[in-house]
């Protein structure tokens, strides 16, 4: 009879184990799960074998080939679509006409496959599927049979109420051609939903055999860790590589060229496997090594499974831990119950993973670091919660309303009671969910919040300090990946909060080193009506009302579907400014915008200024903090382009002071300044250090290449809404439109891109830099910036990203590209090298 083995399993509930192997081939007890069942079927005399594939086949094809290494004949079958384990099975199938055993490639068995053969053919059965008792049957088919073995009842997946037998269907069926009949051509059909109730309701032999035997279904990391026990026990009876270790009276197996110190102790049933090697003063019980993987010295090993290559370092210590192929766990980390860390991820040196944390492929958790919730999505999770936009992470995954109100209660713990927080959201769902959760928290450490709700980011920051507030929050989506949640921290200053602050919060969470108040100490909630009209008549103090009235400014203005729509036209209105307004509403579906959504907003702005003869074209982002242009001719102006118009405009209608710019920013707004007898300070590019030099003495304005700009007379922070007021006003006061402008700012070219370096290079890539740049102007504010007369060119290690921004800018377009391209390749080979 030939055997039918499904092995297109994902294996969702096993990731991150399974993210980049399919289930059937992750090892236990050293031997992929499929290669166990086909040893199983070849021990009962199937050879002539067939394997249904689907999720990353070639793992599969590549370790089996043929299957004479294996003693069998091996052929390979995709189906085309999604067909269902039936569907699947007949598409296999084809035109044959004899008897079939069908048996998933991802369970543990060692059941007497012939005897159920036999059963079915003693029974003259269509269909017989091998059953098994089990302690919990809710997560699989329920069978009853009668004495005979005949079904009477079946039922896929029960809830308590129903479940009615603790006889389950593990998957494993002999079927006759015949019923097939009912399975639909090229249509999605499943055994346990539709062949088999369709079966039972037709009143044809469909029968259950109750084998003798141990049995798994590998669903999830908890059953993964207990296969193995089940293993190593001896309760599943499997073919293990390696020999007995003889004079000792624990199981231990070690598989050929396993090298175990003297000094080292092993205890309970220990599989050592090929190439493994266990240092001295190593504590290794209950455990699984796989082969290649290296135990060194004093480290404490328990319930745990080691994938081929993995490194455990010096003094860590592993509690029922999965660690992944080549994965690196350095010395006096501690992994607690539960933990899965993924392939080529590394652990850093002292590092804490707690219970049942898991960790994606290719992350990096840094030395010292605490790791409280799952890392998924980032390429590292740090010592810090905190990153560029605050606490980012996968929405309703790794920001979830626990995690949201555990850090709820740190904030607020960091602040002290009866302070004050002011919260506010984006208009999503899940932010709304998430802003509830954290304000719950901080309640429970008696903060009292002041909840704006929806509200656009620079109108929050507003009302900080305006209320003398002890900071803030806001919880958005993210407006640059659409799974993902950003909470934002704000201090009294309404700026982001310093890092001293962060770190502050970050060892309160991690510790949960914070009290929550008695009952009549909690926080009170409350909801402030007049953050609108503060917000309005602030700004408004701080332009020339009639000089933009006496302007007469025409202006297409794209709100982007934010919350600045409910702000912004009243505002407008006491201007006197014409506006044509485009997606005026809020629409949680349009938050995050990809690259190619941005470029069509901008083109359909660029269209309908044209059209219309308007004067200026505004794109606001969602959050109302960056603005975008397009002048008076339609065409969009580049963020280079628009930082020297805004900074030319300031120039001529401010008494000399001050312009901060980031250190990329093009010399075209040094060569304003000193036409205009202004002093220009340049800046990191950090949202937080551009607020920061706001608040220096003599600032006029501050702006960056991204569509942020700050007027300190207003707030020091990036206000889109405040920048279009005083674009506005200061095109009035000159009479002038922006194309006008183009002429008097002088031509220069910047380019700009990046260089993939991995992050613990990044230190080595700036020290050569240093070392080749010896004896030329060197600027340090940001990265490494080299001068070379009007030239210069600059390497900037990304904070979130394993890269590097190069940058370079020239009189001369081909200059500035040739000077970036030089940069990158230096970098990629100090990369590389020693």
């Amino acid at each position: 009879m030939k055997a039918l083995i499904m092995a297109g399993g994902f294996g969702t509930r096993l990731r991150p184990l399974t993210t980049h192997v399919p289930k059937p081939m992750v090892p236990v007890g050293n031997v992929p799960i499929m290669e166990h069942t086909v040893r199983l079927l070849r021990r009962h005399g199937f050879t002539d074998l067939e394997a249904l594939l689907h999720f990353l086949p070639e793992t599969i094809t590549t370790h089996f080939g043929d299957g004479r290494g294996f003693g069998v004949a091996l052929t390979y079958v995709t189906p085309t679509a999604d067909l269902g384990t039936a569907g699947a099975v007949k598409f296999a199938l084809g035109a044959r006409t004899e008897p079939i055993l069908v048996i998933s490639g991802d369970v543990l068995t060692d059941f007497d496959l012939a005897a159920a053969v036999a059963f079915h053919r003693e029974r003259r059965a269509e269909a017989t599927m091998v059953l098994t008792r089990v302690e919990h049957p809710l997560s699989y088919g329920i069978v009853i049979t009668d004495g005979a073995g005949r079904i009477t009842r079946f039922l896929e997946k029960p809830a308590w109420g129903e479940v009615f037998s603790d006889t389950i269907n593990t998957g494993i069926y002999v079927l006759e051609p015949s019923v097939f009949d009912l399975v639909p051509p090229q249509r999605e059909c499943d055994f346990g939903k539709e062949l088999f109730p369709a079966l039972l309701a037709a009143g044809r032999p469909l029968y259950g055999y109750v084998a003798e035997g141990s049995w798994r279904d590998v669903g999830d990391l908890v059953e993964y860790r207990v296969a193995h026990l089940d293993v190593l026990q001896g309760k599943l009876r499997v073919e293990i590589p390696g020999q007995k270790l003889p004079g000792t009276p624990h199981d231990i197996r070690l598989d050929d060229f396993a090298q175990v110190h003297s000094a080292a102790r092993l205890t309970g049933a220990v599989i050592v496997g090929r190439g493994a090697r266990v240092e001295a003063g190593c504590r290794v019980a209950d455990s699984v090594l796989g082969p290649g993987a290296v135990v060194g010295e004093g480290a404490e090993i328990t319930g745990s499974v080691l994938w081929e290559g993995a490194q455990v370092g010096s003094g860590a210590v592993l509690k029922e831990v999965v660690v992944g192929r080549r994965a690196v766990v350095r010395a006096k980390a501690f992994l607690a119950e539960g933990v899965a860390v993924g392939d080529f991820s590394t652990i850093g040196e002292g590092s804490v993973v707690k219970a049942n944390v898991k960790i994606w492929p290719y992350k990096e958790v840094e030395d010292g670091a605490t790791l409280a919730v799952s890392l998924v999505w980032g390429e590292r999770w740090s010592r810090s919660l905190f990153g560029r936009y605050g606490v980012t992470g996968l929405a309703n995954i790794e920001v979830s309303p626990e995690f949201a109100s555990k850090l709820g209660a740190a904030f607020g713990a960091h602040l002290g009671k009866r302070r004050v927080v002011l919260t506010s959201r984006d208009h999503h769902k899940t932010s709304r969910m998430i802003n509830r959760a954290f304000m719950a928290g901080l309640l429970s450490v008696g903060v009292d919040v002041q909840d704006l709700g929806v509200a656009p980011i620079p109108l929050v920051r507003y009302q900080i300090p305006a209320l003398g507030l002890a900071g803030g929050t806001h919880v958005r989506k993210s407006p640059y990946d659409p799974q993902l949640l950003d909470i934002k921290f704000f201090d009294p200053r309404g700026l982001d909060c310093s890092p001293g602050r962060e770190k502050a919060v970050e060892r309160l969470f991690f510790r949960e080193d914070f009290s929550r108040a008695p009952m009549e100490e909690t926080g009170v909630l409350s909801f402030p009506h007049s953050g609108t009209d503060r917000y309005r008549d602030g700004l408004l103090r701080t332009v020339d009302r009639e000089v933009v009235r006496r302007g007469r400014i025409r202006m297409v203005l794209d709100y982007a579907f934010g919350p600045a729509s409910a702000v912004f036209p009243s505002i407008l209105g006491e201007l006197g400014v014409e506006v044509i307004s485009l997606n005026a509403y809020l629409d949680e579906a349009r938050i995050t915008k990809t690259r190619e959504e941005f470029q069509r907003s901008l083109d359909q702005l660029s269209n309908i200024v044209r059209t219309l003869g308007a004067d200026v074209g505004v794109l606001l982002d969602t959050g109302g903090e960056k603005v975008f242009l397009v002048d008076e001719k339609g065409e969009l102006v580049p963020g280079d382009l628009a930082l020297a118009l805004l900074v030319l405009l300031a120039m001529r209608t401010h008494p000399a002071g001050t312009v901060v710019v980031p250190i990329t920013a093009s010399q075209t707004v040094d060569r304003l300044a000193e036409e205009h007898g202004f002093a220009v300070l340049r800046s990191r590019g950090s949202p937080r250090a551009l607020a920061e030099a706001a608040l220096s003495p003599g600032v006029v304005l501050v702006g960056e290449e991204l569509g942020g700009f700050i007027f300190p007379a207003f707030q020091p922070a990036f206000d889109a809404m405040a920048a279009v007021v005083k674009l506005l006003e200061m095109m009035a006061r000159l009479e002038i439109r922006l194309h006008q402008l183009l002429r008097e700012v002088p031509e220069s070219h910047v380019t700009r891109a990046e260089v993939p370096c991995p992050n613990e290079r990044k230190g080595v890539v700036m020290r050569r830099l240093l070392e080749q740049t010896k004896g030329q102007t060197v600027e340090l504010v940001e990265g490494v910036r080299v001068r070379m007369g009007e030239d210069w060119v600059a390497a900037i290690p990304d904070s979130d990203r394993a890269c590097f921004q190069v940058i370079g800018e020239s009189a001369d377009r081909e200059r500035a590209r040739a000077l970036v391209e030089e940069l990158k390749e230096r970098i990629a080979a100090w990369r590389e090298g020693p």
